[in-house]
């Protein structure tokens, strides 16, 4: 049945648009917040929330936002 079954019927809305995205790759290359060597997930979801860019996100929606855009916090490498 899992390989004949009926296709999704879920619904996703896009949280991150094309304004936000910009909004956040600029707010991700600024100079993080004192006492930060660099910008988490989290810091840049609520700033987002703080500068009104949007009602709420999670983190989770940031990363793949900046993965989409090869901006991952992650790969970033001392050197």
């Amino acid at each position: 049945m899992a390989l004949t079954g009926k296709p999704s019927t879920w619904v996703y809305i896009r949280m991150a648009d094309g304004d936000l995205e910009a909004h956040l790759i600029a707010i991700s290359c600024s100079a993080p917040p004192e006492g930060h060597k660099r910008w988490t997930l989290r810091m840049l979801a609520n700033k987002a929330v703080e500068l009104n860019y949007v009602d709420n996100i999670s983190y989770e929606t940031v990363r793949r936002t900046l993965k989409k855009t090869s901006l991952s916090l992650g790969n970033k490498k001392d050197g």
